[in-house]
């Protein structure tokens, strides 16, 4: 086999679990991290002759843990022999510990691993970064771009997250309900994170950029299989499920943005929405609303219009409205006015986020939005400027690709008569 994009897939699946599984044997995230590294050096080597092993993530974790093994053997030939009654006892140990990793639920292993990189004594930052880089395999780059950060500075947090794991002796093993419920918002935040990252990708790099999303989903169901009853959990995991649902359209066959109104809605993913669907609506009978909760069910609304002229828009500004008083921001309030327009038109809208302009000066969807409703309200001149800042902000090139076409669109609108030319 030359094509080793399988191999590929098959390395970052049994990653999460690999890692933690290791992660328990040693008890140092740095050897697990090159215990696995090594043992994916092996896998390249290896499985392209004899084909993937029954199970790739049980063979990283033997292979990994051997290769690590041999190293501290030699390294402690270099060193003075221990007393006797240490010696006589190495054997009994490695059997021992042998037995817990071999006979250890990865399910377990994982969970492990996400609550150790989501320890309290790290801030948020350093948490959400470490376990992007430990348990999902994201690049420094990767982590970097997401936190708006340069790449030296995001090395500089991981490897102090790290340092302070080590010198705090977190305890490797699965902590108790009070404690995995007290880090839960932690691990829910970095896995929404790992999602939008993916699903913040421009039309060149999106499909390459969907592992990340298909990750996160991955995670997030992995979550809730431990926390059954959280509406929260719930409520990540339809979130995650609705957005994802709409990846085959958001994107034309130019790799250009196409907004929610214009999506063709028959490349919707309905397995997805049915899926996502039915975690929020059991979510909500719980009567324990939440963040994710509330945008799930705005996502959902979306999911079952079955034209874009049957979104409920009047429940949508009222859960945008929840979210204002739960979780306020601008960025919320910003959201909240789209709906608004559609309900009270666009001059209550551009009403609702005059006062955003200070905090969101430097924020691409702040003068997109803007501009768009100044148009609606035929005042093309303001509505230019707007579009100009927001082309001056894109992210990327199908932001920027889809203002110039509102730009395109005011210069159709105003040209004088004799400038139309009609062909013959």
């Amino acid at each position: 086999m030359t094509d080793t994009a399988w191999i590929d897939a098959a390395l970052t699946s049994a990653r999460p679990q690999a890692v933690g599984a290791l992660l328990r044997y040693f008890r140092n995230l740095d050897t697990a991290e090159e215990a696995f590294q090594n043992a994916c050096l092996r896998a390249l080597k290896s499985w392209p002759q004899n084909g993937p092993p029954r199970d790739p993530a049980a063979w990283l974790i033997m292979v990994g843990r051997n290769v690590a093994i041999d190293e501290v053997r030699r390294n402690r030939k270099q060193e003075p022999l221990p007393d006797d009654q240490v010696i006589s006892d190495l054997d009994d140990a490695e059997q021992a510990l042998a037995e817990r990793l071999d006979g250890s639920h990865y399910r377990d292993d994982i969970l492990r691993l996400l609550f150790i990189c989501c320890h309290p004594d790290l801030p948020a930052t350093q948490q959400i970064a470490l376990a992007l880089r430990v348990v999902s395999g994201l690049s420094v780059k990767q982590i970097a771009r997401a936190f708006l950060v340069s790449e030296a500075a995001m090395e500089q947090r991981i490897t102090r997250a790290k340092s302070r794991v080590a010198d705090a002796d977190v305890p490797f093993e699965t902590p108790g309900a009070v404690e995995r419920a007290e880090r839960l918002s932690a691990v829910a935040a970095m896995i929404y994170l790992i999602f939008n990252e993916g699903y913040s990708a421009s039309g060149d790099t999106a499909e390459s950029r969907s592992p990340l999303c298909e990750e996160a989903i991955r995670l997030a169901r992995l979550l809730l299989r431990l926390f059954q009853s959280e509406p929260e959990i719930m409520g990540l995991t339809a979130l995650l499920l609705l957005q994802h649902a709409r990846a085959a359209a958001r994107f034309d066959a130019d790799g250009m943005l196409v907004l929610l109104d214009d999506q063709d809605r028959s490349l919707w993913n309905q397995q997805m929405i049915a899926e996502g669907v039915a975690l929020i609506d059991k979510a909500m009978r719980h009567r324990r609303s939440g963040p994710y909760q509330i945008q799930a069910a705005i996502a959902a609304l979306h999911a079952r219009a079955a034209r874009p002229e049957d979104t409920d828009w009047t429940q949508i500004d009222l859960l945008y409205g929840a979210l204002e008083i739960m979780q306020p921001s601008p960025v919320v309030t910003l959201n909240r006015a789209v709906a608004a327009s559609k309900v009270r038109g666009p001059q209550a809208a551009l009403d609702m986020i005059e006062p955003l302009a200070s905090r969101l000066s430097n924020y691409f969807h702040y003068f997109g939005v803007r501009g768009a409703f100044l148009m609606q309200l035929g005042r093309n001149d303001e509505a230019r400027v707007a579009f100009d800042r927001a082309i001056a902000l894109a992210n990327t090139s199908a932001e920027a690709a889809h203002i110039r076409m509102h730009l395109d669109r005011l210069m159709r609108d105003s040209a004088p008569p004799h400038e139309v030319r009609v062909s013959k």
